[in-house]
């Protein structure tokens, strides 16, 4: 079924004029990204091109998706924002709250019990305002975004950091925080800085062990996890076009963790094949009639260093099988470098988790190509020397899988098939021993692996690989093994080596599904009722921030000084606070809670410096806003690194933060906090973060001055009575200073509307 197919055929109608237009005002042959931004502006009256890196824009992206964590809070700022329908279409996931233990029926089933009051009003909330509902157990977000309403040539935006996830089929799909979905809900434009573009050009082709996850993991390592930001990725190349939708979908998912806008292909013969057999060959056939504007033009692949502003190549013939890790996943390790490097940093050579799934590798191709790893084994006497787990992208990839005769090859092989959920992937993963907190390795096929990210364990030493790479490291029980060299010993005491993976692209019977796990919105919600009890624990209605009162920010306090890595993750952690993602003040006990002091390199210790105590950091910010003081966070380099998480932007707001002093953010981070009304600023000098002492205070002395490009100037007075004068910048427009005047965006769009 194609979703919205109205909504895409007026898309593909408009879109020659559009970029014939941009091209000819930028004077040159354009981009995919450029094509797809240039036809999605709101201002269809395109008087010059824009400048990359500098410009801020405004877009009207085609569709929204919302996953149950992110919707919570995005849902209930909409509900303030005095709209009877939502203004594009929209779609809500149920995925994240659904925790992985023991087996898909079972978790799903006590999900189903934990969790029925936030899916309830999840689901009346999209009934009412006509959004698109997948039930839990429908499948991961992005999986079935890819597989209903991604389309080439088309611009959404999502509450998840992996919506990139829909480039594999040729979208600008961007993620970000529930405010600027509320945003383009209630019929406004959407804010993004023009984003600068990087070129990789892919050759040759994959085969044998190497698989595209190889090559975000290859990009990993070249870019690190901020070489992207503020800049979108298109791959192309007869590299690209050798690869499967999915395959593509995979690499573009895991460019979040670079930092990048988004990542992109261009429309080819694989999306053709995609689409047709999801059910879309109306929108195949549309897209076939544009497919020159849904890709680059000719001149821009040809000669990539005068249209991108860097460019990667890499040659997939030659592309060895990597595995990413521990704690970031940037640290790119080739297959047969792992035994030196593993020694040389003593990590765990035992691996005790072999885990496929996840948003970025859960296809039907993945569970295929993994499945025949996980059948040799079978077939060669061999047993998983690591426990085994799978978590399937969706019911229709399940059910499909099931047919074919996948699930019962892992269960063959004693894995555990999960729900289609995230589960282990962002913390709802309830591991057994878990919290012994001993120093183990585990290998997945996900994208982000964080300490404590999986398992709430901070010495799990969690690695990133393929999912056949990851089947044959769960069966040899071994960091250092490679595949393509070494052998296992079997049961009966021979040595048998592993054959190379085989899969199928696409399934050769099909796709089928009983039941996908979609619900329709009533035509007309206007008499349905979202209620939310005020002694609920898990659901809360918001109040609006209280605006700026235009005066100088003086005597502020220091909150915390946060060394090195602060991610989301670090600022509002996911696993069990998962649960009070819809209740701003509940969740907001785990503000900053698993950030680093910098002055005793403790997490949730600091100085409360009303009584000299050291506590955890919510439990002296709520102390701070009693007595009406206003307080400051410092921080490291891509502060906000990873989740979209609104909530790492709202618990400190909510807390009474006023402003958050970073050396860089990242992208989605630095945007939220503008959106919640937090002063969000670097440091001019990063070297004065060095200057910032435990007891400090800060007089903002010229921010009644605020305005677009102007340095703010901060007095950093120390206890001893001397004063340190630094500069920061910023990087608000006119707009977003409006926001930061009233309080939040959220409060100017109801402003607006009232008027």
């Amino acid at each position: 079924m194609a979703f919205n197919i109205e909504m895409i055929k007026g898309v593909y109608q408009k879109i020659k004029n559009k970029v014939d237009k941009a091209r000819k005002i930028k004077g040159s042959p354009l981009t995919l990204a450029e094509k797809i931004l240039y036809s999605h502006l709101w201002d269809s009256e395109l008087k010059k091109p824009f400048s990359r890196g500098v410009d801020y824009v405004d877009f009207a992206p085609d569709r929204i998706a919302c996953q149950d964590a992110t919707a919570q809070m995005a849902l209930l700022q909409f509900m303030q924002a005095g709209k009877k329908k939502v203004a594009v279409p929209t779609t809500v996931h149920c995925d994240h709250l659904i925790q992985a233990s023991v087996g898909a029926s079972k978790d799903l089933q006590t999900a189903l019990n934990n969790s029925n009051e936030v899916f309830n009003f999840l689901e009346s909330v999209s009934d009412k305002y006509g959004i698109g509902f997948w039930k839990p157990g429908a499948g991961i977000i992005h999986q079935v975004v890819l597989e209903n309403y991604a389309f080439p040539g088309g611009m959404m935006i999502g509450t998840d950091s992996h919506t990139v996830n829909a480039g594999g089929l040729g979208m600008v799909a961007i993620g970000v925080g529930g405010a600027d979905a509320v945003d383009v809900m209630a019929g406004m434009p959407w804010e993004l800085k023009f984003p600068k573009l990087i070129g990789v050009k892919l050759t040759g082709k994959c085969s044998g062990w190497t698989s595209p996850k190889d090559v975000i993991l290859k990009v990993a390592g070249i870019l690190t996890v901020k070489g992207g930001t503020g800049a979108i990725i298109e791959y192309f190349g007869p590299g690209a076009k050798s690869m499967s939708c999915t395959g593509k979908g995979t690499i573009c998912n895991m460019g979040a963790e670079v930092g990048a806008t988004t990542s992109t292909f261009g429309y080819d013969k694989s999306m053709e094949r995609y689409l047709r057999s999801t059910g879309r060959s109306e929108i195949a056939d549309a897209a076939n009639d544009v497919k020159d504007y849904l890709t680059a033009d000719p001149e821009v692949y040809e000669n990539p260093e005068n249209y991108f502003d860097e460019v990667i190549e890499i040659n997939l013939s030659e592309l060895m099988p990597h595995v990413n890790g521990p704690f970031s996943p940037d640290i790119a390790t080739p297959v047969d470098e792992m035994p030196e490097k593993a020694r040389e940093n003593s990590w765990p050579l035992k691996v005790e988790w072999g885990l496929i799934g996840s948003c970025t590798n859960s296809s039907y191709e993945d569970l295929s190509r993994a499945a025949s790893i996980a059948q040799q084994a079978i077939d060669k006497d061999l047993k998983t020397k690591a426990e085994f787990g799978i978590n399937p992208g969706s019911e229709q990839v399940r059910f499909t899988a099931e047919r074919d005769g996948f699930i019962e090859v892992f269960e063959n092989l004693d894995a555990k098939i999960f729900t289609n959920a995230c589960g282990p992937c962002i913390g709802q993963w309830a591991r057994e021993g878990a919290d012994l907190q001993e120093k183990n390795s585990i290998v997945h096929s996900f994208n982000r692996n964080f300490a404590k990210r999986a398992d709430g364990n901070p010495n799990t030493h969690a690695f990133v690989a393929s999912p056949e790479m990851v089947a044959a490291i769960a069966i040899s029980g071994r960091l250092d093994f490679n595949p393509l060299t070494d052998s296992i010993i079997n049961n009966k005491g021979d040595k048998v080596k592993l054959e190379e993976p085989t899969g199928w692209e696409l399934p050769p019977k099909g796709f089928e599904v009983e039941d996908a796990g979609y619900i329709e919105p009533s035509k007309d919600g206007s008499k349905i009722d979202v209620v939310v009890s005020e002694k609920s624990e898990r659901l809360q209605l918001l109040e609006p921030f209280k605006p700026w009162n235009g005066e100088n920010i003086v005597n502020a306090k220091l909150l915390i000084k946060a060394l090195g890595k602060c991610t989301t993750d670090h600022i509002s952690m996911a696993g069990p606070w998962l649960r009070y993602r819809g209740h701003l003040d509940n969740i907001s006990n785990n503000c900053l809670i698993g950030a680093v002091n910098a002055f005793n390199e403790k997490t949730n210790f600091i100085k409360n410096q009303l009584t000299g105590e050291y506590q955890g950091v919510p439990d002296v910010q709520r102390s701070y806003k009693d007595n009406n003081i206003d307080t400051i966070v410092v921080g490291d380099h891509n502060y906000g690194e990873g989740s979209s998480r609104e909530h790492a932007a709202m618990e400190p707001r909510h807390l009474g933060v006023k402003v958050v002093l970073v050396k860089s953010f990242a992208r989605i981070h630095e945007t939220n906090l503008k959106k919640q009304g937090m002063l969000g600023i670097t440091f001019d000098n990063e070297n004065d973060y060095d200057l910032i002492k435990e007891d400090d205070l800060f007089d903002f002395v010229d921010l009644k001055d605020f305005s677009p490009g102007k340095k703010l100037t901060i007095h950093v007075k120390h206890s001893d009575g001397s004063k340190d004068i630094i500069y920061a910048n910023h990087t608000y427009n006119d707009q977003q200073i409006e926001w930061y005047k009233e309080g939040s965006a959220l409060n100017l769009i109801k402003k607006e509307n009232l008027n």
